[in-house]
């Protein structure tokens, strides 16, 4: 799923206001951003800066004000809340700070919970999570629960649980924010490996340097607008 030119994100003219009671706060205006197909992106910036915000719209978890957001050649931001959750479950991947593991599930059923949106049997539903707990290095820890695994594991769980429907963006919002830098390093290194080796399109939301230097691509947020420079 790519567009002609190869750009698997095309984000164009996009505002993002947010209400406040009677205050509006702009945290986006008119931007524009490019992501090609097999990218690994990095956006940096200040808390604050919008970039959660540019996240979330590129998976179709929020709606620009103004401006479209098109990923793989299709226009999600027009897209009813019934299709774009359909889209979502089919397209995108995602990766969060905190994990949001299931305290009463295992790695392998939380890992499984994005098929249970699928027509997936049983068995297909299992063979597509022993494929992702492989991926991530954790198979003989499949039937282990969240408060067994380190928060590097845990991390991993949540990876496999991104990847488990064969996304086609994998988007990471601060993903090594609660991880000491071995375990930091240990994620790092999977989603290098997911990027080189199985040519995954990730967009990772960090504040850490470290973690941004390992991304083909780093951008910056503030003041609503991308640079390629670091905020002052």
């Amino acid at each position: 799923m790519s567009s002609d030119n190869g750009a698997l994100v095309q984000v164009r003219g996009v505002d993002k206001v947010f209400k406040r009671g009677s205050e509006k706060i702009h945290v986006l205006g008119g931007l524009d951003l490019t992501v090609p197909q097999s990218e690994f992106l990095a956006l940096m910036g200040p808390s604050g800066s919008g970039k959660s915000t540019l996240l979330n719209l590129i998976g179709g978890l929020d709606r620009p004000t103004k401006g479209t957001v098109e990923v793989g050649g299709q226009r999600i931001d027009g897209l009813s809340e019934r299709k774009l959750a359909a889209w979502r479950a089919r397209h995108v991947g995602l990766v969060f700070q905190f994990y949001n593991l299931l305290p009463v599930l295992n790695a392998a059923r939380n890992v499984e919970l994005p098929l249970l949106l699928t027509r997936l049997s049983k068995k297909e539903r299992r063979k597509h999570v022993d494929t992702a707990l492989s991926v991530v290095g954790l198979t003989d820890r499949s039937r282990h629960y969240p408060r067994q695994l380190s928060g590097g594991e845990q991390q991993r769980v949540g990876i496999a649980r991104a990847l488990v429907t064969d996304p086609t963006l994998l988007l990471c919002d601060e993903p090594t924010g609660d991880l000491d830098r071995k375990s930091s390093d240990g994620v790092l290194d999977l989603l290098d490996t997911l990027n080189r080796v199985q040519g995954k399109t990730i967009v990772m939301v960090t504040h850490d340097p470290h973690a941004a230097a390992r991304a083909t691509r780093t951008l910056y947020l503030d003041k609503g607008q991308l640079t390629t420079e670091p905020v002052a």
